[in-house]
């Protein structure tokens, strides 16, 4: 896959994401920028799971699709206690 589009994927992500902390949002964008996508991938990942947030089936259904593409399964499988329950 394209650099730019897992530039524009992961930005997409962080941008729907639950993250509010503010340097957290930050050093994602700075990965982005200097072409570390796996790092901001991983960051993005990391921080949903160490927070406890919680996600859609739909944006977990996104951020599994882009880490089969990435190599980052694991991670992402990790995130599955933190999907909502649809009502």
């Amino acid at each position: 896959m394209q650099e730019s589009h897992y530039r524009r994927v992961i930005a997409e992500l962080l941008d729907d994401s639950p993250i509010t902390r503010g340097e957290v949002i930050g050093n994602v964008r700075e990965f982005l920028a200097v072409g570390e996508y796996s790092l901001a991938f991983d960051t993005l990942c990391e921080w949903i799971y160490e927070d406890d947030l919680t996600i859609s089936p739909a944006y977990h259904e996104r951020l599994r699709q882009l880490a089969e593409d990435m190599n980052a399964v694991k991670l992402v499988e990790d995130l599955r206690e933190q999907i909502a329950e649809e009502s």
